[in-house]
């Protein structure tokens, strides 16, 4: 009877061990009306400008703005990769498209391809648009409730605005020859957060620490076995 004990104390304990492990990088906190409308913005956001940015590296007609669609389509591309994540994680639907009114301005720009109207209609609604995105970043810093949302709008923030500097005034400053690739915007919590900080990916955090449980479970099974054949003897 004893040794059962043991065995089941041992058994609860791994539990615990392996949930302290996993939990961390699961859990989500729920998302606020504010933060759902960041997230779902964002996400429209981003592919809009990775569209925009695919479309002027091939149809612009000189070699700034190529190069600013370049940067626009990589960093976007990040981005969005970080927003679904975090969006995942909270519990949030996003739209499949950008808006009507951003696939209206797309296709406007995208209609003067092979023109010398197209440069300066591209840098124009580039623009707008970056004002646009800087205002709702700066919305969701001080009026987020979720700390996670409002943590990747500070980190989304100095990108946005830099790309904004190569296209303020709808005129293309390049910049992307010293821009360097904006760091991940991690989506997870607690333990996740920090294997992150410390340079190592979250789809490869999540795991390690999971199969941590496994082993720190394991190796207490295997304990636990020396000490019964032990009592036994």
């Amino acid at each position: 009877m004893r040794t059962h004990h043991f065995w089941a104390a041992t058994a609860l304990t791994c539990l615990s061990l392996s949930g302290i492990a996993a939990v961390p990088a699961f859990a989500a906190d729920d998302a606020s009306p504010t933060d759902s409308a960041f997230l779902r913005a964002a996400h429209q956001g981003n592919l809009t400008e990775i569209a925009a940015g695919r479309d002027a590296r091939k149809n612009a007609t000189t070699e700034c703005v190529k190069k600013v669609g370049g940067v626009l389509e990589r960093d976007h591309t990040k981005l969005d990769a970080a927003t679904k994540a975090l969006a995942d994680q909270q519990g949030v639907d996003l739209p499949v498209a950008p808006s009507a009114e951003q696939q209206r301005i797309l296709a406007e720009v995208m209609a003067k391809a092979g023109s010398s109207a197209y440069d300066h209609a591209w840098l124009k609604a580039q623009d707008a648009a970056h004002v646009k995105t800087l205002g709702m970043i700066d919305h969701q810093i001080a009026k987020g409730e979720n700390a996670q949302v409002t943590a990747a709008a500070k980190a989304a923030r100095p990108i946005v605005a830099h790309h904004h500097s190569m296209v303020r005034g709808g005129t293309c400053h390049d910049g992307a020859a010293t821009h360097t690739t904006p760091k991940t915007v991690h989506a997870g919590n607690g333990g996740q957060v920090a294997l992150a900080d410390e340079g190592v990916p979250a789809f490869v955090a999540v795991p390690a620490m999971a199969v941590g449980g496994v082993l720190i479970a394991g190796g207490a099974f295997w304990a636990a076995g020396r000490i019964r054949r032990h009592d036994t003897r």
